[in-house]
């Protein structure tokens, strides 16, 4: 894969990472929607990816996509079962309240599948495999 490649997946990647830091301060800075502990968890992932992928977008430093993947996968995994214990009946009854604003709740609801974690688990998974792909042809590229 060529450099310019690289960098148009690298800034794919970092787009999602903004998209999603601005929708979630939106939701909760303009909406005054108060976000849940598993919403704040999300966020500890996806807000440092946006400065860190905006970073090595500039300075074309595609090693960093390695960390971003994990990163991604283990904000991608809070979402994917904060998005459970929305969706799943047997989940949502077992599931204890997590705090003031009940994680279960679905504030936000789009043709009854689109929720605040769904965007959240869309957009880690957009990051996850722009910085797989990236990171892949780049430690192939460096090891030729």
């Amino acid at each position: 894969m060529d450099h310019k490649k690289k960098e148009n997946i690298l800034f794919l990647a970092w787009a999602a990472s903004v998209i999603a830091t601005l929708g979630s301060l939106y939701l909760s800075e303009v909406l005054h929607w108060e976000p849940c502990k598993l919403c704040w968890f999300q966020r500890i992932a996806m807000y440092p990816m946006t400065v860190i992928l905006g970073i090595a977008y500039v300075k074309k430093h595609f090693e960093i996509s390695f960390y971003t993947a994990v990163l991604s996968c283990i904000g991608g995994l809070i979402s994917l079962y904060h998005y459970s214990i929305q969706m799943v009946p047997v989940l949502k009854e077992a599931s204890q309240s997590c705090g003031r604003v009940s994680c279960t709740e679905d504030y936000f609801s789009l043709f009854g599948f689109i929720t605040i974690p769904f965007l959240a688990l869309a957009a880690f998974i957009i990051i996850f495999v722009c910085s797989l792909i990236v990171w892949k042809k780049h430690s192939k590229g460096v090891a030729n």
